[in-house]
């Protein structure tokens, strides 16, 4: 499975749970995680989406690192069956 089929039904199942999940980009500062993921009552987190069995690059694991040192929460997705796990996670939590 590719890379772009995963983080297509990301998308999907945000807007299913009344979210949205554009598209992160970031100029002049690489390694930033591929999507946001915003939730209904101020629920928000990172996730940076890869093909099934590849890892972050070493530039993407310190903008991670950087990410939650800061507090906010950060997903590595690389499994269709782990976004509803990502999702009700993050939705569960309450803001800060």
């Amino acid at each position: 499975m590719r890379e772009k089929k995963i983080e297509q039904k990301l998308v999907t199942a945000v807007k299913k749970h009344g979210g949205i999940c554009p598209k992160f980009v970031s100029p002049g500062f690489d390694g930033m995680p591929d999507r946001l993921l915003l939730l209904p009552h101020g629920r928000f987190a990172f996730v940076e989406v890869k093909a099934p069995n590849q890892k972050p690059r070493p530039l993407q694991l310190s903008r991670h690192r950087l990410l939650r040192r800061l507090g906010f929460r950060v997903y590595v997705l690389d499994a269709l069956e782990d976004i509803d796990k990502i999702i009700k996670e993050v939705m569960s939590n309450e803001t800060s």
